[in-house]
């Protein structure tokens, strides 16, 4: 699984440029220009949330100094993104998590302290736009009752990575059988569907899909602790 080690030493890039993938890491100047583009609009004497609704609720990687419970309205979760790397390969790529238009999501806001955002976003940039698949953005978050602004990872309509709504029984097989670097498709889901749970959320959608994973796979699932709902 990745660590922030990992990040601390911008391993998915070198990972990136050693596998020669037909779609490369973005450039540097692009990404850094991605993260301060997106900075301009934050107040750096002011905390700033992070809007998680995969896998950085059951792995997170970056310092963080509260969690709530949020919900963003007009964006969904999907498996959409296509995954020649981490959760697949060259030869059979995977699927994963993005927020794509529409509907509302259920996740985790993170708060991340003022005087961390500038060390801890650049480890989140290195997490999710090395390969330039999302297109993060501002978005109003309501949590405990409250609106808060938070960042969130939104996909990337232009980029190749970007598979649209597939048809059930692709994401079902693709899910059952991919695996990369980091694990498989299968784990992927699961964790994503416990530690949901765990925080109280619970995706009806998402928990059908790890049902018909299982089936497909053949497996046993046995649910996963997540450690961050104390945090």
């Amino acid at each position: 699984m990745l660590t922030r080690e990992d990040l601390e030493n911008d391993v998915l890039r070198k990972f990136y440029a050693h596998a020669r993938l037909d779609v490369p890491a973005i450039p540097e100047d692009e990404f850094h220009a991605s993260l301060d583009n997106l900075l301009a609009g934050w107040n750096p004497a002011r905390d700033l949330w992070i809007f998680g609704y995969g896998s950085l609720i059951w792995n997170p990687l970056f310092k963080f100094v509260e969690h709530k419970l949020a919900t963003i309205h007009g964006f969904h979760r999907r498996f959409c993104l296509r995954s020649r790397l981490g959760r697949g390969s060259v030869d059979k790529p995977g699927l994963m998590l993005g927020l794509d238009f529409g509907g509302c999501c259920n996740g985790v806001a993170f708060r991340i302290a003022a005087r961390d955002v500038s060390h801890e976003l650049k480890l989140i940039w290195r997490r999710e736009m090395v390969a330039g698949s999302y297109a993060p953005c501002w978005v109003k978050a309501r949590a405990g009752g409250k609106h808060l602004r938070a960042i969130a990872f939104v996909v990337n309509h232009a980029h190749p990575h970007y598979m649209g709504k597939l048809p059930l029984k692709t994401v079902i097989a693709t899910l059952a059988s991919a695996r990369g670097k980091f694990g498989s498709g299968a784990d992927y889901l699961y964790k994503t569907v416990d530690c949901l749970a765990a925080h109280g959320i619970h995706d009806t959608h998402l928990t059908a899909l790890r049902d018909q994973v299982l089936k497909a796979a053949g497996g046993v699932h046995h649910p996963v602790e997540c450690p961050e709902v104390g945090a």
